[in-house]
């Protein structure tokens, strides 16, 4: 099933046009373990490749492209706008959406999320979320291996997803930075979920 309004080539072409070589690489390595993670996890793995591809499609625009989308296309709330390093998800869904036809809302809500993550994430969500973080083409090895290693477990999706938060808190406390509350909400709803199971 086509889950954009043209051809793989073409989209590539986009995206080595509108993004920078390592964010490039990213997104071709994101794509490629989301790939893998959907077939780990029986799910589609062409639909999964796609949001890799495209999750961080509109990551290189400026500040001022970005907040102008946002201000007149989307609604993104003030708290969401504390760290302008998340404000490309939401962007980068519209830009799917919009440019590349994508009309699936799974695909749609996994770019949107992918950087703050959201509680009651779908499996597919959590794969492109975790994708995102553990790809092996530019995510260092010291980041990444803690949380692949968790897949590995019962109950490993959770448990990567909750060392992912530990590990963004804790760089943000390290870095003196601002933390979303909702990144404290999400990291607070999946303790409580592994301690249940």
């Amino acid at each position: 099933m086509g889950y954009i309004s043209l051809s793989i080539e073409s989209l590539l072409d986009w995206l080595k046009s509108n993004l920078n070589e390592k964010r490039y690489e990213h997104s071709i390595g994101t794509a490629e373990c989301a790939r893998n993670l959907a077939i780990k996890y029986r799910l589609d793995d062409e639909k999964a490749y796609i949001a890799g591809l495209l999750h961080d499609c509109a990551k290189c625009f400026s500040n001022e492209k970005l907040i102008s989308i946002i201000d007149k296309h989307l609604d993104v709330q003030d708290i969401e706008r504390m760290n302008h390093k998340t404000l490309h998800a939401p962007v980068s869904a519209y830009v799917a959406q919009n440019t590349f036809g994508v009309k699936d809302e799974e695909i749609l809500s996994a770019i949107r999320w992918h950087t703050l993550g959201k509680v009651n994430m779908t499996t597919f969500e959590k794969v492109i979320f975790i994708a995102d973080k553990i790809e092996e083409r530019t995510r260092e090895n010291w980041y990444a291996q803690p949380i692949r290693a968790l897949l590995l477990e019962k109950n490993g999706l959770d448990k990567a997803i909750l060392q992912c938060y530990r590990q963004t808190i804790k760089s943000l406390v390290d870095r003196d930075l601002k933390i979303c509350p909702l990144t404290i909400d999400i990291y607070n709803h999946y303790e409580d979920e592994l301690n249940k199971q």
